[in-house]
């Protein structure tokens, strides 16, 4: 929020923020995930900035009552079928991957995830004490979206977009194969190929930097693109955007971690670099999320590391104190 706030000064421009419980909060408070004066109060919001949801206190609740769903609710009543979530590596986190320097050097790659079909929404769902069962289904239409999308993004990046499903063993994407490629002809500057989901988890890993754009749906966006968030240093350093049919959604891509909470150590990067999305796609402003992100790569290049970063709290910088240097290091760049 200081952050958006700085930002908007600088444009000219006054932020208002309203607060909403959501997930555990709302659950302490209210006894569901998410009311449905929240989820109105965020259709009619310019845009969304969203906390982490979870927590081990509310596992043991039934399905429909974990914090979960009131994030699942929220993207439904929202209409955010895109999940924007980019993974790039700074260059002076390129050693702090757990793979080698020369293969996550110059990572820069973008998932696009189908976040309100598939799995995770399919009917029929059920659950009993010797079965359970869950839907995979997905429409032409809503693939034919998610994929304009990501094709819409690769012609502003390196023209190329990677296509992952499991066409050779399910229904629903042997579908999603065919509605790509006809989708594809409409971009004949664009690049596409197509890859198994097993084979692209492989490849993140051996050569991730092939890839520009990855498109997929739900599930496998949601296992791919945690995979491709731990090479760039830290699951502390992701941000994401949701976008669709109403005002966009924008969180880090990163849980609650209860178990650093309220001890001013959590890595803000991630949610910072939610707000510079959040400037790009919502509002507009370019200049402004662009030097956002410069402002992030230039405290990283000084040096300045959360506790997640180094693998120790020795000689960390607090959350309070990452945040003061961004900002200060975006207002010698604006």
């Amino acid at each position: 929020m200081k952050i958006l706030t700085a930002a908007g000064t600088r444009a000219g421009l006054h932020f208002e923020f309203e607060e909403r419980l959501i997930g555990g909060a709302c659950l302490e408070a209210m006894g569901l995930p998410v009311e449905a004066e929240t989820l109105e109060a965020c259709r009619q919001a310019d845009a969304v900035f969203l906390g982490a949801v979870g927590g081990p206190q509310w596992d043991a609740l039934p399905g429909h009552l974990r914090p979960e769903k009131g994030l699942l609710a929220l993207r439904k009543a929202m209409g955010c079928y895109a999940n924007l979530r980019p993974a790039k590596v700074f260059p002076a986190l390129a050693s702090a991957s757990t793979l080698r320097r020369e293969v996550v050097e110059g990572l820069d790659l973008l998932v696009v995830r189908e976040l309100t079909g598939g799995i995770y929404f399919g009917a029929p769902k059920r659950v009993n004490d010797h079965e359970g069962v869950d839907t995979l289904r997905y429409t032409s239409p809503e693939v034919e979206r998610i994929a304009r999308v990501a094709f819409e993004a690769a012609r502003g990046r390196r023209q190329k977009v990677t296509s992952v499903d499991k066409a050779n063993v399910l229904a629903s994407s042997q579908l999603w194969r065919r509605v790509v490629n006809t989708v594809a002809a409409d971009y004949p500057d664009v690049t596409l190929e197509h890859m198994l989901v097993d084979n692209a988890a492989m490849q993140l890993l051996r050569h991730p930097a092939q890839f520009d754009v990855i498109v997929t749906g739900n599930m496998f966006g949601d296992i791919l693109s945690d995979e491709a968030s731990m090479l760039t240093g830290s699951l502390g350093m992701l941000p994401s955007a949701s976008l669709g049919e109403g005002p966009g959604l924008y969180e880090p891509v990163h849980g609650s971690a209860p178990d650093i909470a309220g001890q001013n150590r959590a890595n803000p990067l991630a949610t910072i670099g939610s707000a510079a999305l959040m400037l790009r796609h919502s509002f507009g402003m370019h200049r402004e999320s662009a030097a956002i992100e410069s402002a992030m790569a230039t405290v990283l290049t000084h040096g300045a590391r959360t506790a997640d970063l180094l693998g120790t709290a020795e000689g960390a910088l607090s959350t309070e104190e990452i945040t003061c240097a961004v900002l200060k290091a975006f207002e010698s760049k604006y």
